[in-house]
C-alpha cells in the first residue's frame, strides 16, 4: 500500500511535463507558509454569540469557547478553501483582542492555560526553508507568511494579553515557561519581518513581566548569537534580538556582572565579523555604546576588539566601523581615550591613506566632531606625530581632490592647535624625505653599478667563449705518413 500511495496519478504519467511543473509550483507555494497541522477538514466552525452581548455570568465561559475555537488551523495556500471557517476564526480573534484590550476583567485564572494553549497552537510551527539558499536580506524579497491574516491577530492578542492591567505574572509563569520562551526565540528566524516585529515587542514584554525568565532569555539569546557567529552565519532575527538587548543593557545594575562583560567580549564584539553585518550594524553599535555608557572601564576592550576585527578588504564594512568608532568616541571618557589613542589613530591614519575615497573621507570627518577634536587637542603631542606623515604624503599623492581639500583642512587645524610642533614635524618630515630621496639615489646607483658589473662579466664570458671556440677550430700540425712496409722511416 505504501508503494501505491507513493506512485503518481495516472493523469500525471500521461502528461508528465506539465504535471511536473505544477508539482514544482505547488512546492514553491508551500514555502510561503509554515508547516501547520491543518485541522479544518475535520472541524467545521460555527459563529458563537458576541462577547459584548454576553451576560457577565456567561462571559468567561464564552471567552473560553472562543479560545478553543481559535485553536483550529486552516490552510491558507488554498485561497478558496474553508472560507466560512476562516472568517469565523478571524471574527473570534478580533473579539478576543478587543475584549482583552478594553479590560472587562476577563483574565481570570482558569483562562490562562486556555489562552497560552491557543497562542502556542497558532504560532509555534516549523518554519519553511528559504526558497533561495543564497538568500540575501539586503537584495532579495523575504518570504511572507501565508497565514498572516490569522497569525497577526494571535500575536496582537498575545501582546494585549501581556499588557493588560489584569495580567498576573504569578499565574502566567506556570504556562509561559522556559520551553515556551525557547520556542518563541526560534520563531525569530522567520523571514517575514512583520512577524519578527511582533516577536520583538512580545519578548520584551515577557522579559519585563516574568522576572524569573530573565537570565534564561539572556542565555538563550547568547546561544543563538554564538551559533550564528561560529556555525551557521544565518539567522533572520539578529537585528530584532539586538534591539531587545539594547533595552536590557540599559537596565543593567552597576557594577556590571562578569557574565555581562563576557557577553560583550565574547559575543557582541565578534558579531562584527559577520558577513551580513550591514543588516544589524545599527542595533549592534547601539548595544556597544550602551555598555560604554553603563561602565566606562569596558571602553578599552571595545576599541581594541574593533581594531582586532577591523576589515581589511571590505570597504563597506570599513566605513561602518568608522561610523561606530565615532559613536564610541562621542561618549568616551578622556581618561579612557588616553589608553587607546595610539592604536586608534594608527588605524585612522591607515584609513586616511586608503585609495577608496569613501573610507578616507569617513576617517577625515572625525575632525568635524567637536568633542573628538577637543580630545585630539588635549593629546596633540601624541596624536599629531602619529598621523602627520600620512596626512602630508596623502595631501600630495591622493587622486581625489575632495580628500586633498579635507586633508588640508585637518593640517590647518593641527597647525592652529600647536604651531611649534607642526613646524618641527614639517621640518623633520622634509629632512626625512631628503634622506629617503638620498637613499633612493644610492639604491639606484648601487643597482646601476651592479648592472654594469654584470654587463662586464657577461662581455668577458662571451669573449672567453669565442676564444675557446677559435682554438678548437684552428688546424693542428701535419703528421708524417707511415712507410709502405708499415715501418716508419728512420
Amino acid at each position: 500500500p505504501s508503494s501505491l500511495a507513493a506512485a503518481p496519478p495516472a493523469a500525471e504519467k500521461v502528461d508528465g511535463f506539465p504535471r511536473r511543473s505544477m508539482r514544482r509550483a505547488r512546492q514553491r507555494r508551500s514555502h510561503s507558509s509554515s508547516q501547520f497541522r491543518y485541522q479544518s477538514s475535520q472541524i467545521e466552525l460555527t459563529a458563537l454569540p458576541l462577547l459584548k452581548d454576553a451576560p457577565v455570568a456567561e462571559l468567561h465561559d464564552l471567552f473560553c469557547k472562543k479560545l478553543q475555537q481559535c485553536c483550529v488551523l486552516f490552510d491558507f495556500l488554498d485561497c478558496v478553501a474553508d472560507l466560512k471557517g476562516k472568517e469565523v476564526k478571524r471574527a473570534a480573534l478580533n473579539e478576543l483582542v478587543e475584549s482583552v484590550a478594553t479590560g472587562r476583567g476577563v483574565l481570570i485564572e482558569p483562562l490562562y492555560p486556555e489562552a497560552i494553549k491557543m497562542i502556542s497552537v497558532n504560532i509555534f510551527r516549523t518554519l519553511p526553508p528559504s526558497e533561495n539558499p543564497e538568500f540575501d536580506p539586503e537584495e532579495d524579497e523575504p518570504t511572507l507568511e501565508a497565514s498572516w491574516p490569522h497569525l497577526q491577530l494571535v500575536y496582537e492578542f498575545f501582546l494585549r494579553f501581556l499588557e493588560s492591567p489584569d495580567f498576573q505574572p504569578s499565574m502566567a509563569k506556570r504556562y509561559v515557561d522556559q520551553k515556551f520562551v525557547l520556542q518563541l526565540l526560534e520563531l525569530f528566524d522567520s523571514e517575514d519581518p512583520r512577524e519578527r516585529e511582533y516577536l520583538k515587542t512580545i519578548l520584551h514584554r515577557v522579559y519585563g513581566k516574568l522576572l524569573g525568565l530573565r537570565a534564561y532569555i539572556r542565555k538563550q539569546i547568547n546561544n543563538i548569537f554564538l551559533r550564528f557567529i561560529y556555525e551557521t552565519e544565518r539567522f533572520n532575527g539578529v537585528a530584532e534580538l539586538l534591539e531587545i538587548l539594547g533595552s536590557i543593557i540599559n537596565g543593567f545594575a552597576l557594577p556590571l556582572k562578569s557574565e555581562h562583560k563576557q557577553f560583550l567580549v565574547r559575543v557582541l564584539i565578534p558579531l562584527h565579523t559577520a558577513k551580513s553585518l550591514s543588516i544589524f550594524h545599527a542595533q549592534l553599535a547601539y548595544c556597544v555604546v550602551q555598555f560604554m555608557e553603563k561602565d566606562a572601564t569596558v571602553t578599552e576592550y571595545i576599541i581594541r576588539g574593533l581594531l582586532k576585527y577591523w576589515p581589511k578588504t571590505c570597504t563597506q564594512k570599513e566605513v561602518m566601523f568608522l561610523g561606530e568608532m565615532e559613536e564610541i568616541l562621542d561618549v568616551i571618557e578622556p581618561s579612557q581615550f588616553v589608553r587607546v589613542q595610539e592604536a586608534l589613530f594608527k588605524q585612522i591614519a591607515a584609513c586616511v591613506a586608503s585609495p577608496h575615497f569613501q573610507v578616507a573621507e569617513r576617517a577625515l570627518y572625525f575632525w568635524n566632531n567637536e568633542y573628538i577634536l577637543s580630545l585630539i587637542e588635549e593629546n596633540c603631542q601624541v596624536i599629531l606625530p602619529l598621523v602627520f606623515g600620512t596626512l602630508y604624503r596623502v595631501s600630495k599623492e591622493h587622486w581625489n581632490q575632495t580628500i586633498v581639500s579635507l586633508i588640508y583642512n585637518v593640517l590647518k587645524t593641527f597647525m592652529e592647535m600647536n604651531s611649534k610642533l607642526f613646524d618641527d614635524l614639517t621640518a623633520s618630515y622634509k629632512v626625512e624625505k631628503q634622506k629617503e630621496l638620498k637613499r633612493e639615489r644610492e639604491r639606484a646607483e648601487l643597482w646601476r653599478s651592479l648592472d654594469e658589473q654584470q654587463e662586464r662579466r657577461l662581455r668577458s664570458l662571451m669573449e672567453a667563449s669565442r676564444n675557446q671556440k677559435n682554438l678548437q677550430e684552428r688546424p693542428g700540425p701535419a703528421q708524417p705518413e707511415p712507410a709502405p712496409g708499415g715501418n716508419s722511416a728512420t
